[in-house]
């Protein structure tokens, strides 16, 4: 499987499925820099987002995209599908698969959208399983405010298996999935996220370092360095797996990076 760190959430997971090729795109947010409401208003550095382009190989990667998945999309969160994205996807007519909520959503601005059952192991239409996993985007009153979603799990025959969290805390949902259903691979958000009010919406660098702990899988982190409210720096990441001994199996990818992973776990650059 090639994993490919396109910004924020936004990744393409690209695999064999069915004696076909797959190019899985993931929340695409896909506007340029600035072109989009920031989430912070108060206090000096306010700013539009995205505050990064995309990376220069982002529209021959995106030209590999077969599928989507999305994990939310609803209630102002344009950083998992923006007006592009959704322009990228409808023209393209490409298969987007979410849950049942979102489905109805998206069909009603043209999309092609494809219902997963909710809170259920499922057989998938691209081959093998996939498992909604419950995000929790925040706790409190901001938590009430916020869209929650899922995350999933993919297991794919021949493919190391994969946990996309979405956009969560550090939850006992999280921890049984690594620590019980043992994913080869988790893509795990850091970015700290949080308004000017309220505790955090998203998991930082402990909380990845905390959830590194729970499995001997590999671990990807994103959702960095690409938004107003997400203060985590890549930097403060991989300093932290450093000092914690697991930085053998900790990417932290640059936008525009990809890196192939094989069932036994080795992963190639």
């Amino acid at each position: 499987m090639l994993i490919t760190q396109l910004r924020n959430a936004t990744i393409v997971l690209e695999f064999e499925a069915q004696g076909r090729a797959i190019g899985l795109l993931v929340d695409p947010m896909l506007a340029p820099r600035g072109s989009l409401p920031g989430l912070r208003y108060l206090g000096r550095g306010r700013q539009r987002n995205p505050i990064v382009e995309l990376p220069a190989n982002s529209e021959a990667v995106l030209e590999r995209v077969t599928h989507a998945l999305i994990t939310h999309c609803q209630r102002g969160h344009f950083d998992h599908l923006d007006r592009i994205g959704k322009r990228f996807l409808r023209e393209r007519r490409i298969p987007v698969f979410c849950m049942p909520r979102d489905a109805e959503y998206l069909c009603q601005r043209g999309l092609n959208a494809e219902s997963l059952s909710a809170q259920e192991r499922q057989f998938w239409s691209l081959g093998g399983h996939i498992t909604p996993i419950l995000c929790v985007h925040g706790k409190g009153w901001v938590g009430r405010l916020m869209e929650h979603g899922h995350g999933y799990l993919l297991e794919l025959p021949g493919e190391p298996s994969v946990y996309l969290a979405g956009d969560t805390l550090l939850t006992p949902a999280v921890r049984d999935c690594l620590h019980r259903l043992r994913p080869d691979i988790a893509i795990l958000p850091a970015g700290g996220a949080r308004f000017d009010m309220g505790g955090e919406i998203l998991m930082d660098a402990k909380d990845v370092m905390e959830a590194a702990s729970c499995w001997p899988g590999e671990l990807v982190v994103n959702h960095l360095e690409a938004l107003d409210h997400c203060p985590v720096k890549r930097e403060e990441v991989r300093d932290l797996a450093q000092d914690g001994g697991v930085a053998d199996r900790v990417w932290v990818p640059e936008d525009g990076q990809c890196r192939r992973y094989k069932v036994s776990l080795a992963a190639i650059d």
